[in-house]
């Protein structure tokens, strides 16, 4: 009785509105419509009486009385009259409205505008309905839809291919250097991962190449070398549907070098400058310029998110491949800033290593004597598959790519939370986003920049997920060791690595951990010399200024039968 009370005396109240607008159109009316709606006020008092005493409703009289039959008789003979349609019981108590259109003013008053606004609203709820099931059958088609990853493409200080690059990696091989692009003996650093030689190859046209900053170089540089290595030649590509064929490959900050000649010649005319500055400088402007020189016309853009910005990529690309609005994207990262401003920027971030007089040792993640990263260059992209699309043509299949997850810290400009909380929401969420059981997580590809406060906090994070995995099976390395941090293309180079690892068996080495941090558990992390291993799902991590967190996850391929 107590809910039909309440209900009651919600649907009183909005007769008792109804009844007060009645008194104001009363004095518009002829009298004796008005002397027509005082009678049928003085009834809806009396039924009013009842409700708000909490009396049975079959007090009424003609049978048990229903709030149906409190509107109708409340408005019935009324020309703004509606028939309303009514809801099941609720508790066997009372009904609840729903109410149907017609034409003319409803019983509120507030006439045709409000009774399209309920057509427009049942029309609205039936495409959410409708909208709601087409994205139900999407989820179910992007679970059916695997990745996999069918090409690779780097450039790096270590090799300008995936085979010379990984090799030079198991053997603990230091690609990190003194600067010799520039003067930099005025910069307290002076060392980098710095590309030393380099040549596109026939790759990319000399005319445009001149005028291109870095990043896009080595971004169209190792996007094609990834086609190559994926089996698909411009006689093979010919074969490829383009409206579902895309690009994805980004970069933490763009075309810095293409940037800083032009602000210099500003400064002298902005004649000066050239008609490429504002074109070849935005990050977005390699990506389009590799799918201008494909022909590809599905999803092209680029995201920048500092060093998670790779990860970003990657794991959006895979997203168009699962929904169906691609079959085939390149996607990864690439970055050109060992440069005066990069160095000079870092620096006044007081992140960089300035261990000058050791440059190879220089980068040690999670040893107690680090100092700071080092920064690094290049790109790395990887070919992304369809499963079916990939089989059809016959494409060799390096690893599956299963999914992952982005997350922001909410807490600092350049250093994680101390409590590591969105490097474990990330891993956490990657884990339950793609079903994988954490205890088959047997090899993470670390962030591990080298910074003193990054590494620490991102191992207790690694701890606080996978502390319980068993040991020693459980590796963890950084890439970074080796090559520097590359900063948006750091994560794309890291997966080459990764999936390196997946095919060969073996994980490269960290390097220049001679001794470990308090608090590191020496046990899970690789040692200075390479290790067997047989991996069941490996984890990339990267991540950036600003909070951005993102952790992706591969696995060696397997048909399900």
């Amino acid at each position: 009785m107590a809910i039909a009370s309440s209900v009651c005396t919600w649907l009183v109240a909005a007769c008792m509105s109804r009844t007060a607008l009645c008194v104001t159109e009363e004095k518009k009316r002829p009298i004796e419509q008005g002397l027509g709606r005082l009678a049928r006020r003085k009834k809806l008092a009396s039924l009013m009486n009842v409700c708000s005493s909490g009396s049975s409703l079959g007090q009424l009289g003609a049978g048990t009385f229903s709030c149906s039959s409190f509107l109708n008789q409340a408005f019935k003979g009324s020309q703004n009259y509606y028939q309303y349609s009514w809801a099941g019981p609720l508790s066997g108590q009372c009904g609840l409205p729903l109410l149907s259109v017609a034409e003319g003013r409803d019983v509120f008053g507030h006439g045709e505008k409000r009774s399209k606004r309920f057509a427009a609203g049942t029309v609205a709820a039936r495409t959410r309905q409708s909208t709601d099931k087409v994205a139900t059958e999407k989820n179910k088609e992007a679970q059916q839809r695997r990745v996999v990853v069918t090409g690779m493409g780097v450039v790096t200080s270590l090799g300008h291919d995936p085979d010379t690059f990984y090799k030079n990696l198991l053997e603990g091989v230091s690609g990190i250097s003194e600067i010799e692009s520039f003067d930099c003996s005025g910069f307290p650093t002076r060392i980098a991962g710095e590309i030393k030689s380099f040549s596109p190859d026939g790759l990319v046209s000399p005319k445009i190449s001149k005028r291109m900053d870095k990043f896009m170089l080595y971004m169209l540089t190792a996007g094609k070398q990834a086609l190559i290595d994926g089996g698909l030649t411009e006689e093979t590509m010919k074969n490829l549907d383009v409206a579902k064929c895309g690009v994805l490959i980004g970069s933490g900050i763009g075309g810095v070098q293409v940037l800083y000649d032009n602000t210099v010649a500003c400064m002298v005319s902005h004649k000066k400058m050239s008609p490429f500055c504002v074109p070849f400088a935005v990050p977005n402007m390699g990506s389009a310029t590799l799918a201008m020189d494909l022909g590809w016309m599905g999803p092209n853009y680029s995201i920048s998110t500092a060093c998670a910005t790779s990860n970003f990529c990657i794991l959006n690309a895979a997203n168009h491949i699962m929904q169906g609005e691609a079959d085939v994207m390149l996607a990864g990262g690439s970055e050109g800033a060992v440069l005066p401003i990069g160095i000079g920027g870092f620096l006044a971030c007081r992140a960089l290593s300035r261990r000058n007089h050791e440059p190879e040792k220089a980068s040690r993640p999670w040893d107690s004597n680090r100092d700071g990263f080092v920064i690094g260059e290049g790109a790395g992209v990887l070919l992304l598959e369809e499963l079916g699309h990939a089989k059809q043509r016959g494409a060799h299949i390096y690893a599956e790519f299963l999914g992952g997850a982005f997350t922001c810290d909410a807490y600092s400009l350049t250093q994680p939370h101390p409590e590591g909380r969105g490097i474990i929401l990330c891993m956490e969420k990657a884990l339950t986003v793609t079903g994988v059981a954490r205890e088959n997580v047997n090899y993470i590809n670390a962030h591990g920049a080298s910074t003193q406060v990054g590494d620490t906090r991102e191992f207790k994070a690694m701890i606080k997920c996978f502390g319980q995995n068993p040991q020693p099976e459980l590796r963890v390395n950084s890439t970074k060791s080796m090559i520097g941090h590359l900063l948006g293309a750091a994560g794309g180079v890291e997966a080459v690595a990764t999936i390196q690892a997946i095919r060969s068996g073996w994980v490269h080495p960290n390097i220049n951990l001679e001794n470990p941090d308090t608090g590191m558990d020496a046990k899970l992390l690789v040692g200075t010399k390479k290790e067997r291993l047989d991996i069941k799902v490996a984890m990339s991590n990267s991540f950036g200024f600003g909070g951005h967190s993102s952790s992706i996850l591969f696995a060696p391929y397997k048909e399900i039968k």
